[in-house]
C-alpha cells in the first residue's frame, strides 16, 4: 500500500483516549497524529465520510487533565491487525489552538528525546509560546 499522506505522522508510545464529548464514551485511542489529522483505534468500526466532534482528554499528570473538544471528519475504516479493533483515518476540520498545540507538543517531545524530556514540559513550553483560548466546555 502506497503512503499518500504528505505530512509525516508521528506514533505515540502509549494511547491517549478520545471520547464522544455528547455520550462520555470513548470511542478509541489515538495512534498516530500530524496537524492535519489522526488515526484511531477502536472496538467497532466507525462511520466514514462523517464529521464527528471529538475530545481528547490528557491525563491529570498533563496540565491536570485538561479537555480539547474538535471537528474531524473520517475518510476510511478498515479492520486493524488486532483482532476485533478498527483503525480510522480523519482530518481535523477547523482545529482549535489547543489541539494544534498538543500536536506540537507531542512532535516536539517524539522528536527531540532525551533523558529530560517531559511531554508535560514540552505542552507547557508551547502554552508559553503562545496565548490560548480557554477549552472549550
Amino acid at each position: 500500500m502506497s503512503e499518500k499522506r504528505l505530512i509525516k505522522r508521528h506514533h505515540l508510545p502509549y494511547f491517549l483516549q478520545v471520547y464522544n464529548p455528547i455520550t462520555n464514551r470513548p470511542l478509541g485511542n489515538l495512534v498516530n497524529i500530524s496537524a492535519h489529522g489522526m488515526m484511531l483505534v477502536s472496538q467497532t468500526r466507525l462511520l466514514t465520510h462523517a464529521v464527528f466532534r471529538l475530545e481528547i482528554r490528557l491525563p491529570i499528570s498533563l496540565l491536570g487533565g485538561k479537555r480539547i473538544t474538535f471537528e474531524a471528519l473520517s475518510h476510511w475504516s478498515h479492520p486493524d491487525i488486532t483482532p476485533e479493533s478498527y483503525d480510522t483515518g480523519f482530518s481535523f476540520h477547523n482545529p482549535p489552538e489547543r489541539l494544534l498545540a498538543l500536536v506540537d507538543a507531542l512532535t516536539h517531545y517524539f522528536s527531540f528525546p532525551n533523558e529530560q524530556n517531559t511531554l508535560s514540559a514540552h505542552i507547557t513550553w508551547i502554552n508559553q509560546q503562545q496565548k490560548l483560548p480557554p477549552p472549550i466546555p
